[in-house]
C-alpha cells in the first residue's frame, strides 16, 4: 500500500459547507475513488490556519493519477473550486507532504 498525505487550503467561513459536501459526496466519485485504488481517504481541517490535510493509501501511483482526467473528477474540482484556493484548471492547490514516519 502506498501513503500520501498533502495539505491544501480553504477560504475562510466554509468549514462548514465543505463538511456538508463531503458528507453529500456523490456516490459517482466515491465509486471511482475506489476503482482507481483508494483503500483509505480522510480529510482534517485547522481551525487555527483553514488548511486541510489529507491521507489516503492506494494501490498504485499511475492508477491514482488517472484520477484528475475522469469527468466525474472534473465536475467535483469545479463544484469545489468556490469554496478552497485552486488551480487555473480548478483543481485543488496542494502541497504534498513527505512521508517520515510509521508506529508500525
Amino acid at each position: 500500500m502506498i501513503k500520501k498525505a498533502f495539505r491544501m487550503k480553504l477560504f475562510s467561513g466554509y468549514e462548514q459547507e465543505y463538511t456538508r459536501r463531503h458528507q453529500d459526496l456523490w456516490p459517482e466519485m466515491r465509486q471511482m475513488l475506489k476503482e482507481h485504488g483508494a483503500h483509505t481517504y480522510s480529510i482534517f481541517f485547522d481551525a487555527q490556519t483553514n488548511d486541510l490535510f489529507g491521507y489516503l493509501e492506494i494501490e498504485d501511483e499511475q492508477r491514482w493519477q488517472e484520477v484528475a482526467e475522469t469527468a466525474i473528477n472534473q465536475k467535483w474540482w469545479h463544484y469545489m473550486a468556490d469554496i478552497m484556493e485552486t488551480n487555473p484548471d480548478a483543481s485543488p492547490k496542494t502541497i504534498d507532504l513527505k512521508h517520515v514516519f510509521d508506529l508500525g
